[in-house]
């Protein structure tokens, strides 16, 4: 069993207390495949240490802060690549995309807008879609893991987050609240594109929480065969039990106390990722890096194409997009 941390850590809802939390287990990508997937079926995630060339991620983050720079994010004498921001500034000023949503959608004269805008339209850049997203190892891996070879299909929408420090951290979710018109087979690849200090606002996940999110989910479709609605009816039903960001609730602290389970947390650098099940439930940390270093992180996902999955994934991350 995981060793709880010492080190106290923050979410949306207050202080993660050090028994409250234990440490992910990390995984080689040299392990035996067999491995690697039992380890994946037990846990509802995998985290492997440095599975990408660490210089391309730190080339993606380089890239994404030079297309930000314009918006006045950064602390001036400062490069691209480290991505510190400018404490000087109010951080209000640089929402972050959330789960499901964009966080703040500024008025038209707001620095705000500007800021969000660029955050978007690197979704589309080639140094992001293309040579991260769609990295020659990361697509080799996951055909191999996952057994789908050929049908081994990465989604274009994808979720590619900053998180300013001392702003707002992702509620507690599981990723089938969002993929509910395809097989619960998806797998999602969660990439830390620089490195992620204990403390520095990086993913953490429910210890076990892939059982209890398959627990929420077989309980929302029960009541709704209770009730009679149709399959569509039921998909727009199971969102009614979520807040209107989709997640089950803002606040991990009291949510791990309620079901008596632990958060699973590290720190993270760059190269590593973390796949997890469509069940997994995570969140994240309140960004406190002392450095106000940003947090930059995206979220891929892979289905096999030779089964039903979630078509509304087929473009591009944008704001209204429905999912």
């Amino acid at each position: 069993m995981p060793h709880s941390t010492r080190e106290k850590l923050y979410v949306n809802d207050g202080a993660l207390e050090p028994v409250e939390t234990a440490r992910l287990r990390a995984s080689s990508p040299t392990l035996p495949l067999e491995e690697l997937r039992s380890r994946f079926q037990a846990d509802g995630y995998l985290y492997l240490k440095g599975l990408l060339p660490r210089e391309d991620v730190l080339r993606a983050r380089e890239k994404y802060f030079e297309f930000l720079s314009p918006s006045g994010v950064l602390k001036d004498g400062t490069t691209p690549r480290q991505g510190i921001f400018d404490s000087a500034k109010d951080a209000a000023r640089f929402p972050g995309i959330g789960v499901g949503r964009v966080d703040v959608i500024a008025g038209p004269e707001d620095q705000a807008t500007d800021f969000v805008s660029l955050a978007l339209d690197a979704h589309g850049q080639e140094w992001y879609a293309k040579d991260l997203c769609k990295h020659p190892v990361m697509l080799e891996f996951m055909a191999r893991f996952t057994g789908w070879n050929e049908a081994t299909q990465p989604l274009e929408r994808t979720l590619l987050r900053n998180n300013i420090p001392d702003t707002k951290a992702i509620g507690v979710h599981y990723d089938q609240i969002f993929l509910r018109y395809g097989e619960p087979t998806s797998i999602t690849v969660w990439v830390p594109i620089g490195d992620i200090s204990l403390n520095g606002g990086g993913l953490i996940y429910l210890e076990n929480g892939h059982t209890l999110g398959k627990d929420f989910e077989d309980e929302f479709t029960e009541k709704a065969k209770a009730t009679g609605l149709t399959d569509e009816e039921a998909k727009s039903a199971f969102n009614a039990n979520m807040l209107d960001s989709g997640v089950l609730t803002e606040g991990p602290a009291g949510f791990g106390r309620t079901h008596n389970r632990r958060w699973l947390v590290t720190d993270y650098e760059a190269g590593d990722v973390v796949l997890h099940n469509t069940y997994m439930i995570h969140a994240s940390t309140v960004n406190h890096d002392p450095d106000n270093v940003i947090r930059l992180a995206t979220d891929l996902r892979f289905v096999n194409s030779s089964r039903p999955w979630d078509e509304r994934w087929s473009n591009q991350f944008r704001v209204g997009d429905g999912v």
